[in-house]
């Protein structure tokens, strides 16, 4: 991989407001959909295979989120996932969106996220396999705090 990695998507008429733009809390939803499939095509494993078989689970605890552009119905959006930090728990992650093809960014969100075992709804280390990829990736695209 030469670059951060972007996750894909589309802007759908339920995303948009009476404004015509992207509802913000629909950026949330975004930054969820980009960890999913950053799991799926970086960590390279489904997210629902983290939670139905590893039984662990990675709320939110902690987000921010600057807007800077709106988001319209039919924008194609690529939203770029940076890890800042790796706690014993915890991970932050980074996300800018942008329009495809654009260096705008549209919004850039900080999300702080717990390692949970799904059966005690407890905090529990990060498993050294999940540790080891995250820590690869961002050695190779490490991010800064926002």
């Amino acid at each position: 991989m030469t670059a951060p990695y972007r996750a894909h998507l589309e802007v759908q008429f339920g995303d948009i407001d009476q404004a015509g733009i992207v509802y913000y809390p629909r950026f949330i939803h975004y930054f969820h959909v980009a960890m999913e499939q950053f799991f799926r095509d970086v960590v390279g494993i489904d997210y629902p295979q983290v939670m139905n078989e590893h039984k662990l689970g990675h709320p939110t605890v902690h987000l921010e989120v600057d807007f800077k552009v709106p988001l319209r119905y039919g924008d194609f959006v690529e939203i770029e996932v940076l890890i800042e930090r790796i706690g014993t728990t915890s991970v932050v992650w980074n996300y800018t969106v942008f329009t495809r093809g654009g260096d705008a960014a549209h919004a850039v969100g900080r999300v702080a996220t717990v390692n949970i075992d799904l059966d005690s709804f407890e905090k529990t280390p990060i498993p050294e396999w999940l540790r080891s990829r995250l820590a690869d990736y961002r050695s190779a695209f490490a991010a800064t705090a926002l």
